[in-house]
């Protein structure tokens, strides 16, 4: 039987605000434990909580952003549960009237552009931390992290594969980091992603059981997680085994996904509306405040680059993947006067060198203006492309300029036709078996030919130049 993979994700992003949600404690990561939690986070009888208004704004940025719906009525309700790290006994989140409704996000899955659709997003407050490892017989609670600013982010169940779930989570932390809402640090758990998973008969239309594997952070675990969790319900199906809707964890160092507790639903939460918090009314001021406030989006920026810098459609989705590197390439095509150029040096050597090295692009020891300076030395033949990817690897390892280090070791391309052609002469003296397979119909022997001529100029001879020359002489 063919089986069909469905997929939903649940999204938290950790808004960067100063301080939390409710409260005036800070916000800021890798304090000592319960050093920033004040009276409303530790839930002490009597505390209110004060809604932090730079949340609502930062969650009307999102929506915006993903055409969706903002309402402008919001009630905050208390989803009720026991747990250690939340000494209310309840969550302050929102239910029936989130903040965001009914918005899209555009993903590249290899060749193929898709639209996920984006049922809801809405405020809501973080739990603090249990920490089991520190201790032996205990558990220790940190309650750093208790309100911090969340926006739950929940998508349709349309992803029909790990691919597609990796792509959607990814385009969701472009943006969020984007528009600057969201720092998006994995490992600082700003970004966590919640993948319900299940599997049908290809060709049904109702869903099939799902399970709901907890906090991934990390694209890689996002997919390891849901290639295994689709393998185990298939197997268990087709076992004549039932699938049992839980809430699952992944083991990244067995590469599997274990249960953590039967699955729940919004009934079991006994929702129902904060008696502590008013509704909060969005005007029409603020939504106007805030769109003018929006920055150029990636899918703008993206179009605007293939028109203004006349790159491909495909290199400018990569330069927009990253603010940042959306704005190096254009400080560096503006610099330059070539837009395409300069996408291909950024996605082709300097990547492969960020890479390497495992450096982001804002650690790039060559800055924009020091790439432009090479890119220009490209343009105007000054430099080969070999004699380039020289120039470009003494850039990386020293401060000097491209200027520099052409001038420094002698690295300018030759264009002198004269010397060139007395170069091919003696090449063609001297290689007269290739001249006579070349003359027989082998193309290889041209490209031989060219070869010992670049070898006789120690790779400085331009080769456009030396291949019309060595053709016209081989006529």
């Amino acid at each position: 039987m063919n089986w069909e993979t469905v997929i939903g994700l649940e999204i938290h992003v950790q808004l960067n605000t100063r301080s939390k949600i409710f409260s005036g404690s800070s916000t800021a990561f890798g304090a000592l434990p319960n050093s920033q939690a004040n009276i409303v986070d530790c839930a002490l009888p009597g505390t209110l909580p004060v809604l932090n208004r730079e949340v609502v704004n930062k969650a009307i940025k999102l929506g915006l952003a993903l055409g969706a719906k903002i309402n402008q009525k919001n009630v905050f309700d208390r989803k009720n549960y026991f747990y250690p790290d939340l000494p209310k006994g309840y969550q302050i989140s929102q239910l029936d009237l989130p903040i965001v409704e009914h918005g899209q996000l555009q993903i590249i899955v290899g060749d193929e552009i898709k639209t996920i659709n984006v049922t809801r997003a809405h405020m809501e407050e973080d739990a603090g931390k249990s920490i089991h490892e520190e201790f032996e017989e205990y558990t220790g609670i940190d309650l750093n992290r208790a309100g911090t600013p969340l926006l739950e982010v929940v998508s349709e169940p349309e992803m029909r594969s790990a691919a597609d779930a990796v792509a959607y989570a990814k385009a969701m932390h472009t943006l969020v980091t984007w528009l600057d809402i969201c720092d998006g640090n994995m490992a600082e758990g700003s970004f966590r992603i919640d993948a319900n998973v299940s599997v049908r008969p290809q060709g049904q239309q109702e869903f099939g059981t799902r399970c709901e594997i907890k906090n991934l952070n990390s694209f890689r675990f996002l997919e390891q997680a849901i290639n295994f969790e689709v393998d185990r319900q298939i197997e268990l199906i087709e076992d004549g085994r039932k699938i049992i809707q839980q809430t699952r964890l992944f083991d990244p160092a067995k590469g599997e996904t274990r249960a953590m507790r039967s699955k729940e639903d919004a009934h079991d939460y006994r929702y129902f509306p904060d008696p502590d918090l008013l509704p909060v009314f969005i005007t029409d001021e603020m939504l106007d405040v805030a769109k003018a406030g929006m920055p150029e989006l990636p899918k703008e920026m993206a179009t605007r680059f293939v028109e203004q810098y006349e790159v491909s459609d495909y290199d400018a989705r990569l330069l927009t993947s990253n603010r940042t590197l959306a704005d190096w390439f254009e400080q560096t095509a503006r610099l330059t006067g070539h837009g395409k150029l300069v996408a291909n040096w950024m996605l082709g050597e300097l990547s492969a060198a960020l890479n390497k090295n495992s450096l982001d692009i804002a650690d790039s020891p060559i800055n924009a203006k020091r790439l432009a300076g090479l890119i220009t030395r490209i343009a105007d033949n000054t430099l080969s492309n070999k004699l380039a990817k020289q120039v470009f690897e003494a850039m990386w390892n020293s401060d000097l300029s491209a200027d520099a280090i052409i001038e420094r070791d002698g690295l300018k391309q030759m264009t002198d036709t004269g010397a060139i052609e007395k170069i091919i002469d003696e090449v063609l003296v001297n290689n007269q078996k290739s001249v006579a397979e070349f003359k027989a119909g082998k193309e290889k022997a041209f490209n031989a030919l060219v070869g010992q001529v670049m070898k006789a100029s120690r790779g400085k001879a331009n080769p456009q130049q030396v291949q019309t020359s060595l053709r016209n002489k081989l006529k």
